[in-house]
């Protein structure tokens, strides 16, 4: 079985102004440090509306769609930013895992990795945020059950912030589980343990700053790892943020790319033995190039190692 590798042209086309932390300067390093890799590569299609309202509203798409502006940018909070090709690439993001989600789930290929942005995991119900405009792997993980029929997915989120919008979307899910692990305090202020889900099926692991890779790891053997294995999902989908290393500029996690590589590593051993190897790896935060580029490429590494 093979990786797949899932990016678009139009990543490239939601700008951000000058200094934004989320600017199109990340696939730019993310894309060249997994050239050459032993992947298959797809183009991201474009999510549909019906896609899109599994987690949202009509009303919040078309609100999203008519704030799109013809030129320059539109702001829709202190961090999210709208331009001209904002829509379209945040669709491909979602439309791109649903397509892994697929390829996956019909034994095309073992695993995948989308390689795409903006972030999902920030965007609630009816709420944009933290650069975030649709829930793409909350989206992903309702497409796998209502499409598919599977019973059980679980979603792992290590990006170093707390995914609300994704728990927002699946806290109501009783058959999504979704973990977190993040650094507390940190916006958005959201991920205390206390938080456990409708159905108790949220996992919170929050980490204190400063945590490095040693106190990382036994919060996931100790507490993320036994309650997947308990879980006994279907499909595993990673939002993938490699925003705890150590170098990035928005958070105080010190992980390293060796961290992201076991992490990633563990995640494909529970899946080989739960869900045939089944994990589709979407992309979220990272914000320092280098780090992201870093910690990517080692990410893709696993990916192909536990596919091969």
């Amino acid at each position: 079985m093979s990786t797949l590798l899932v990016t678009h042209e139009d990543g490239l086309n939601h700008v951000t102004p000058d200094g934004h932390p989320e600017r199109v300067a990340r696939l730019e390093h993310l894309w060249p440090a997994l050239d050459g890799k032993d992947v298959i590569r797809a183009e991201a299609p474009l999510a549909t509306d019906a896609d899109l309202t599994l987690c949202h509203p009509q009303d919040y798409v078309s609100m999203v769609r008519e704030a799109i502006p013809a030129q320059g940018f539109n702001q829709l909070d202190g961090d999210t930013w709208l331009s001209p090709g904002s829509f379209d690439c945040a669709s491909r993001a979602v439309g791109g895992t649903m397509l892994a989600v697929d390829k996956v789930l019909d034994g095309e290929v073992g695993n995948a990795f989308v390689a795409m942005r903006p972030p999902g995991h920030h965007a609630e119900t009816a709420t944009p945020m933290g650069f975030c405009l649709f829930g793409t792997v909350a989206i992903a993980a309702k497409h796998a059950l209502e499409r598919h029929g599977l019973s059980r997915v679980a979603v792992v989120d290590f990006d170093v912030h707390h995914g609300n919008g994704s728990q927002d979307l699946l806290r109501g899910e009783a058959r999504a589980l979704f973990i977190s692990s993040h650094q507390m305090p940190l916006w958005p202020g959201s991920g205390g343990a206390h938080e456990t889900g409708d159905h108790d099926n949220v996992l919170n692991v929050p980490l204190a700053p400063g945590t490095a890779g040693q106190g990382f790891r036994q919060e996931y053997e100790g507490q993320v790892f036994p309650r997947l294995e308990e879980f006994k999902p279907e499909l595993i989908l990673i939002s993938a943020g490699f925003d705890a290393h150590a170098d990035d500029p928005l958070a105080n996690l010190n992980l390293r790319e060796d961290d992201f590589a076991w992490v990633t590593r563990r995640l494909c051993e529970i899946a080989a033995e739960q869900c045939q190897g089944r994990v589709v790896s979407s992309l979220e935060g990272g914000y320092d190039l280098r780090a992201l580029a870093a910690s990517g490429a080692v990410h893709v590494d696993e990916l192909i190692r536990a596919a091969g």
